[in-house]
């Protein structure tokens, strides 16, 4: 077997592997927070990286003829983004009910859509379509959290995404389990099929919220994902009102009451916490469980600000995420890189509050270590190649003396290619894993019944 060296690290690739890219001349982003590398070269081999280093170290008798060569000149190399929340299918509620308060647009709205128009079709094609927005701007890998997830992992698969896919558990019928009796046997049978299915996704279990889910229902879905090995996501302490909607506290405060079920551990992945105290913050941080923040949907809907910058204080693991659709309205992980670090700025009045090496490490390398992903998050032999190259060649990315650059001035629109698990995916701004008009022409068809329900989502109010 062929050895790859590039500053005297190397590893091993089987000969049958022949399917490889070269990406030469770039810029490439070596650690999160470590610098940058110029006139670099990365060598995939496979679903891995195999071998980068700079210009001279090039080993070109090692490079396949059937290698796809692309030219990096005046592009940046970093690994893809990882979105650490995302309930993917509500793109087809972008922009129907803005400008609410958090408890009226769920109840009086995103909820009742739901339950109108949540079908095996919306979930596929919806999902397609967040998936088209998330590679166009960057992301590679989603953790993902609704109903009839059977059709949204499918739909990952089918786009080429990287996808952490939970299965949604609620005491209400919701689509796909109007008895909600039946939400555990569903939500195991989904990990049931699909845990060792494809080697890009994974399965979990998303509890909705403590509000929402009996305790009995919060402890079994838990032993469930417990028992399978599978992440578990539930949303916690999003607004100051949470802990006077669970109906059967077992803790003072939302995290308390997790903690008193024996939900918390290393496995179980807390999203939103914007409400957490100083007990809440110990809780966190002694059971080793991560958080998962989401600045633009928790300032559109007045949620609050998380305090990231304590929790990482503290070494509680924080990830970085979107949201949905409905609740932010974009999919664009460089934007949320630069809201999270900005957002900590103004609440803690400190300049130096979470800086943007950590936003960055928080969009990568963090986030797949809160989903279980060993080899994901950053550019290293072994690592999997999951790969963006962003082209430099704009005004607001000129002069380039760092990587902070790519927090406070980069654009998902500023991705030019991306590869996911050794597969170019899109390539000069085109996806070529999916037809993404098709999928725009299927949501464009279920919006106009989600309009025709009503009308008046429409009008100004």
């Amino acid at each position: 077997m062929p050895h790859f060296f590039t500053r005297n690290l190397f590893v091993q690739v089987s000969a049958a592997m022949t399917e490889s890219i070269l990406i030469h001349h770039c810029t490439l982003l070596t650690e999160s927070g470590a610098g940058l590398l110029p006139d670099a070269w990365l060598l995939t081999q496979g679903d891995i990286i195999a071998a980068m280093g700079q210009a001279h170290e090039l080993p070109r008798a090692e490079i396949s003829p059937a290698t796809t060569i692309i030219d990096g000149r005046a592009m940046l190399l970093m690994p893809g983004l990882i979105n650490a929340h995302n309930h993917c299918s509500m793109t087809l509620f972008r922009g129907l009910a803005d400008d609410l308060e958090l408890a009226h647009w769920l109840n009086s709205h995103i909820f009742p859509a739901e339950a109108r128009h949540v079908t095996e079709a919306m979930v596929y094609h919806c999902t397609k379509l967040a998936a088209a927005e998330m590679i166009l701007s960057g992301t590679t890998t989603v953790a993902d959290g609704y109903f009839l997830e059977h059709q949204a992992a499918q739909a990952f698969i089918d786009s080429g995404m990287r996808a952490v896919a939970a299965q949604g558990v609620i005491d209400f019928p919701a689509p796909g389990v109007p008895d909600p009796s039946r939400n555990l046997r569903t939500a195991a049978a989904f990990l049931d099929a699909w845990q060792g299915r494809h080697p890009r996704l994974t399965p979990a279990i998303f509890a909705h919220s403590p509000y929402t889910c009996s305790n009995q229902t919060l402890q079994g879905a838990k032993k469930l994902a417990a028992d399978r090995g599978a992440p578990f996501f539930i949303h916690v302490a999003e607004s100051r009102a949470e802990q006077a909607l669970i109906r059967t506290p077992r803790g003072t405060s939302p995290i308390r009451h997790l903690a008193a079920l024996n939900l918390l551990d290393p496995q179980t992945i807390c999203i939103h916490c914007v409400w957490p105290d100083d007990g809440d913050l110990e809780i966190l941080a002694r059971s080793g469980a991560g958080v998962v923040i989401c600045p633009q949907s928790h300032q559109k809907l007045a949620s609050g600000t998380a305090p990231a910058t304590e929790m990482l204080r503290r070494g509680i693991r924080v990830g970085l995420g979107t949201d949905g659709c409905a609740s932010n309205n974009s999919l664009d992980m460089f934007r949320e890189m630069d809201h999270l670090s900005k957002t900590q700025k103004l609440a803690t009045m400190e300049a130096t509050s979470l800086p943007a090496a950590q936003a960055l490490a928080c969009a990568t390398i963090h986030n797949a270590a809160l989903l279980g992903l060993k080899k994901s998050g950053r550019l290293a032999p072994g690592y999997k190649a999951d790969l963006i190259l962003l082209d430099m060649r704009q005004p607001h990315l000129t002069p380039c003396f760092n990587q902070d650059l790519l927090v406070y001035g980069a654009r998902g629109s500023d991705v030019r290619s991306v590869v996911i698990d050794g597969r170019l995916v899109m390539r000069d701004h085109e996806i070529l894993s999916f037809d993404v008009q098709d999928t725009m022409g299927e949501v464009r068809k279920l919006s106009q019944a989600v309009m025709k329900a009503a009308p008046d989502w429409n009008k100004p109010r």
